[in-house]
């Protein structure tokens, strides 16, 4: 839907009002950066996080899409102080609108920069089963410890405690989990791999231990092994980007199979599209990526064949700034 701001605006041009088009977004980014900061994951999917981050984005967007357009109507250096026009500024508030998915994008990928809550909040999958928790007050207390010692990066402490914890509820699997990231995080990565599989035969339908699992063998630079990772987590949870995401990235990247890197990452873009997640540009980026490497040995038409099957038309990606449409 479409409305019609039509009037007299009374613009103080730089100084009191005037801001630079950077200026503005920074503003509606932060704005949107404090909404991400106070959403609560505990016990949260991915999908529903990216829905409450996705509605922090949307707050900030009117607002920026009729900042800019302001903006745009001020000449920067022949109008005095303060001078009164008359305008007609046109916005489209439909959020299936290109111009809305513009500037939506732009705060994203503002946010994906300069946001650092936004990465973790778009991580957490904290999602709960019976054996997530423990129910011993000790157990968890050692937990809290171990979660505590991870945060402050001392990871030879927070194993002990993990570890500790364990002895008393050895089918406590979150502690498995982070057991293992600590284990990782210290370059321990056989002890992480078991600690995993530990989680993963506790919880088999545990998502995160599957997708760190993946992580581990590309740190032990184990891609095959890092592929079929993937491809176990994805029979779990066929609609997480990150599969296909991780499985783009390591065809891409390590293996040097651009097609398939490609096909995966096209999958990816829809899904974190699908969901409102950020991580969508994170997506882009490894097709533009991509699309220079298959320029580079004449396979363009290919890449563009591929885009063509998942239903994408980049406009030749000829800058790696450009957004991707749907066509």
């Amino acid at each position: 839907m479409k409305f019609l701001l039509i009037g007299i605006l009374f613009v103080t041009v730089i100084g009191s009002y005037g801001q630079s088009k950077e200026q503005l977004l920074t503003e509606f980014s932060d704005n949107a950066c404090k909404c991400i900061d106070s959403i609560r994951v505990y016990n949260k999917n991915r999908k529903a996080i990216a829905k409450e981050i996705s509605t922090c984005i949307d707050k900030q967007v009117l607002a920026y899409q009729l900042g800019s357009q302001l903006l745009s109507l001020i000449p920067d250096s022949k109008v005095k102080k303060e001078k009164k026009a008359d305008v007609n500024v046109t916005l489209d508030t439909s959020r299936n609108s290109q111009s809305y998915k513009n500037n939506y994008f732009e705060i994203e990928r503002s946010l994906m920069t300069n946001c650092k809550t936004l990465k973790e909040k778009i991580a957490a999958d904290d999602e709960q089963t019976n054996v997530s928790m423990s129910n011993n007050i000790e157990a968890m207390n050692l937990y809290s410890k171990g979660i505590d010692a991870l945060t402050a990066q001392d990871f030879n402490k927070a194993i002990d405690y993990f570890k500790q914890s364990l002895k008393i509820d050895s089918i406590f699997s979150f502690c498995w989990d982070n057991l293992g990231l600590a284990y990782r995080k210290s370059g321990e990565y056989e002890k992480a791999i078991n600690a995993y599989k530990t989680s993963i035969q506790i919880d088999p339908s545990g998502l995160m231990p599957r997708q760190n699992l993946a992580t581990v063998y590309e740190f032990k630079k184990e891609y095959e092994n890092a592929v079929t990772a993937y491809g176990e987590l994805a029979t779990l949870d066929k609609e997480n980007p990150e599969v296909f995401y991780g499985k783009g990235r390591l065809y891409a990247v390590f293996l040097g199979d651009y097609e398939k890197g490609l096909s995966n990452m096209c999958i990816a873009y829809r899904l974190y599209l699908e969901m409102k997640s950020s991580y969508r540009t994170d997506a882009e980026q490894m097709i533009n990526f991509i699309y220079g490497k298959m320029k580079e040995s004449g396979n363009e038409k290919r890449f563009n064949e591929i885009l063509k099957e998942n239903n994408i038309n980049i406009n030749l990606i000829k800058n790696p700034k450009e957004i991707l449409h749907f066509s």
